[in-house]
């Protein structure tokens, strides 16, 4: 098996209301549509992902379609936080009919 451990992964139909999930889109996409529980950490500013989530618990992350999100979630893991890659990202999501709204809570779409 080539590339390093496996990162951690979720499946949509694991994900509990309740979970801490953190998209790192860029701005462009979490404006077009995202979860409406989601917090925005855009990948691109990684220094500042820390400082958005909790201390503690299980921390969710979601992207598209997981692969930059499977880049987060090692970092994360790297850093010592219980991390989670969201299998299948927003494509995922939406496509299991799941809300995707933009900041002002209309109807959204993923980009």
């Amino acid at each position: 098996m080539f590339g390093g451990p496996k990162v951690p992964t979720l499946s949509l139909s694991e994900l509990s209301q309740d979970a801490f999930v953190v998209d790192v889109r860029e701005d462009d996409e979490w404006q077009a549509g995202h979860s409406p529980t989601a917090v925005h950490a855009a990948m691109s500013l990684q220094g500042e992902i820390l400082n958005r989530l909790p201390a503690d618990g299980q921390i969710v992350v979601i992207c598209k379609s997981g692969g930059r999100s499977a880049q987060v979630t090692q970092w994360l893991v790297d850093q010592g936080r219980d991390a989670v890659n969201l299998d299948g990202g927003m494509m995922g999501w939406e496509a299991a009919g799941r809300p995707v709204v933009t900041d002002s809570g209309e109807p959204g779409f993923v980009l």
